[in-house]
């Protein structure tokens, strides 16, 4: 079975507000085995959504429209959904009954158009909304001739939440035939997504049955696998043969299986080294500082660090010597290295990070263009200096460069 997701709200179609409901559906929805194939968002304009629920159904075995229950005027999901289905509407006495006894427990005057959350597709069934007063439904039955199943969800998250879990979700797996869900998440760090499916491409589209989608972001792609099977071990085996070609390609360039972050297994490295890390940020700003501390416990490998923006104080707090910044500049291999040196030394760390480079957007010259960024990493055995051209604005290369320091640690102590 697949599903399609459509969110209804002029809202959300500002920069004010965003579908986080379809997050949540989206995993409950996978639990299942059921796929879901598109998401919409769609406005409160009757016609958008007649037009947009006969498209949904068209092509869609399950179609779950969220929001627009609510009974002010633009609340128009009920009448849309009925002339997309071409059904009528009927006022449902037990519901109107129980919006009557809700507002009088509250000793609230209910208005008159309040009424209109009674209204119900004839044919379906009302699914209670303990936590508000629209009620969902669900309608199962023929659309242009093939089997399709229809719920209206309420949009306040919290209503949607507990209206889906209480009322869909053995709905669904009576409908569904046994299907186990197998997931895994690979986690690639400082690799091009283009390079990245080059190399695994040859590898996933020979598992038709297990669906590749490749996310990337700065200096990290995640690839996401995911499969079902007539048993949960049957779907995981699909998924573990896929995930250990594809580590088998791309080898030490796969940091994570387990959904966990770059700061998190450089962490684990540092534990079980029994190592430390200290840091000397320049156009990094503490970024990478901050990364590593965000991981609990972090105080047992990360000593401390340094900001260094001035020059003077890459001198005075890390011992960068001032001659050296005047004969190669401060964004240059040579500094960098002094940078990790001095942090280790002053900090008395096993491992000493140092960065400087041109975030942007301006600073950049034709020799030290904008993105242009130098790593070092040093430890009792020397100092090793990466340089790496980044692209993107301020932002997209200060998260590149911490990237990379965080891949440099990982990968010394591997």
């Amino acid at each position: 079975m697949n599903a399609e997701i459509v969110a209804i709200g002029s809202e959300m179609l500002t920069p004010f507000r965003s579908d986080t409901n379809s997050l949540f559906l989206t995993e409950k929805l996978n639990d299942l085995g059921v796929d879901v194939v598109f998401k919409t968002i769609v406005g409160d304009d009757r016609q958008r959504l007649v037009s947009t629920a006969k498209l949904a159904l068209s092509r869609s075995d399950l179609v779950v429209f969220m929001g627009g229950l609510g009974p002010t005027e633009d609340d128009l999901t009920r009448e849309a959904v009925a002339e997309a289905l071409n059904l009528p509407l009927r006022r449902d006495p037990e519901v109107l009954a129980a919006l009557e006894a809700r507002f009088a427990e509250r000793k609230f005057v209910m208005t008159p158009n309040n009424r209109k959350q009674a209204d119900v597709i004839t044919s379906a069934t009302v699914l209670p909304n303990p936590k508000g007063s629209a009620p969902g439904q669900w309608i199962a039955g023929k659309y242009e001739g093939r089997d399709r199943i229809v719920i209206l969800l309420p949009g306040p998250p919290h209503e949607l939440k507990s209206m889906f879990v209480a009322e869909c979700t053995e709905r669904l797996r009576a409908k569904l035939p046994v299907r186990f869900l197998a997931a895994r998440v690979l986690k690639v760090a400082m690799m091009g997504e283009s390079a990245c499916d080059t190399r695994i491409a040859p590898i996933y589209t020979q598992y038709t049955d297990v669906q590749t989608t490749i996310l990337a972001g700065a200096g990290e792609i995640e690839l996401h696998l995911h499969t079902n099977g007539a048993t949960l071990e049957d779907a995981n085996e699909r998924i573990d043969a896929l995930a250990g070609e594809i580590e088998d390609e791309l080898d030490d360039s796969v940091f994570s299986t387990n959904r966990e972050s770059l700061e998190q297994i450089a962490g684990y490295y540092l534990q079980m080294r029994g190592a430390t890390v200290a840091v000397a940020e320049s156009c990094t700003g503490g970024l990478v500082a901050e990364r590593l501390t965000s991981v609990a416990g972090s105080s047992r490998y990360f000593v401390g660090g340094m900001v260094v923006y001035s020059n003077e104080l890459k001198t005075r707090l890390a011992d960068v010597p001032a001659l050296l910044i005047e004969e190669y500049g401060a964004v240059s291999r040579e500094v960098a290295a002094a940078l990790a040196e001095g942090a280790r030394d002053r900090c008395n760390s096993t491992i000493g990070i140092g960065i400087t480079g041109v975030a942007g957007p301006t600073g950049g010259s034709a020799e030290k263009p904008v993105g242009l960024v130098f790593h070092a990493i040093a430890d009792e055995d020397g100092t090793d200096v990466v340089e790496r051209l980044f692209t993107g604005d301020r932002e997209r290369v200060r998260r590149f460069a911490s990237q990379q320091a965080l891949d440099m640690i990982r990968r010394k102590l591997m």
